[in-house]
């Protein structure tokens, strides 16, 4: 059993239990999944199931695309709905300025990751020295925002959707807005609408999983290398090939088209991340 499954989950479970779910549906333990959901948070993950879940990894480069809304003038410690309350602030914003602000967030930025997430500091879990009253930081990550548009705007509230690249947290991004617009904010609703080409539309829930798709589709975004026979018949032995000349990982393909593995220029040599086809 190989492929690669949509799940939507569903609010108050963590992802972990979203493939557990998976898991027992299907009968087989080799599943896992890529880009964590918060238990709160509801949408798309993508699944693994059998060999696919050694190509999980390569979708985390894929853009994701989020729905959902922020409350200004409320801070919490979690940055979200499910944390404490910690500072109310009135509200005096404007739609305009709202907007003003969501748009100094667009582009290459530098965000923290919130105390309470899974990043590990130390060999620590931040939201575990969180619980424990230990304030703990890690240091702040690259990300991209594509895009970060209004839907709504019913003061305090506001409906918003966000295209950003793996690793983004997004109850940071709405925090940093309230930030600059000097009243705080938290995330009060998330779903994952889409990863990539992969669109929730057409996700199942975790306890009833629909068709599997073809082990390709998880890295279908990657560039492709059709091998002469000669290479291909070593590729399969997860032997080193000479250079593509493609930056970053890609398809490596027999003659037919089979997908062989994954493969990433290194200097004068192509060396292979992931061989799937053996003979």
């Amino acid at each position: 059993m190989n492929g690669i499954l949509l799940v939507d989950k569903p609010a108050g479970i963590t992802s972990h239990d979203a493939v557990d779910l998976v898991r027992r549906a299907l009968g087989t333990r080799k599943v896992g999944h890529a880009g964590t959901l918060d238990p709160a948070a509801t949408g798309l993950l993508v699944v693994g199931v059998g060999g696919a879940t050694r190509l999980l990894r390569f979708l985390g480069e894929l853009p994701k695309l989020y729905e959902g809304m922020g409350v200004l003038g409320i801070e919490t410690t979690t940055l979200d709905a499910t944390g404490d309350v910690v500072r109310q602030t009135p509200v005096e914003v404007t739609e305009p300025a709202l907007r003003a602000g969501m748009a100094t967030f667009v582009g290459s930025i530098e965000q923290e990751p919130p105390a309470y997430s899974a990043v590990k500091v130390g060999g620590e879990r931040m939201h575990v020295a969180a619980r424990a009253g230990r304030a703990v930081r890690a240091a702040p990550r690259t990300v991209t925002v594509y895009a970060f548009t209004l839907r709504r705007f019913l003061s305090p509230a506001f409906e918003f959707r966000v295209r950003c690249s793996g690793g983004t947290y997004v109850r940071t991004l709405v925090a940093d807005v309230g930030q600059a617009l000097g009243c705080g904010a938290h995330l009060s609703a998330l779903r994952r609408t889409a990863i990539g080409p992969f669109s929730v539309d057409r996700a199942s829930p975790p306890s009833e999983p629909g068709p599997l798709l073809p082990i390709e589709t998880a890295v279908a975004h990657l560039a492709g290398v059709t091998l002469q026979e000669e290479e291909a018949a070593v590729a399969v032995h997860g032997r080193v090939l000479a250079p593509a000349g493609i930056p970053g990982p890609y398809r490596a393909l027999s003659p037919d088209g089979t997908l062989i593995g994954i493969y990433r220029d290194d200097g004068s040599r192509a060396v292979p991340e992931v061989i799937l086809t053996r003979t």
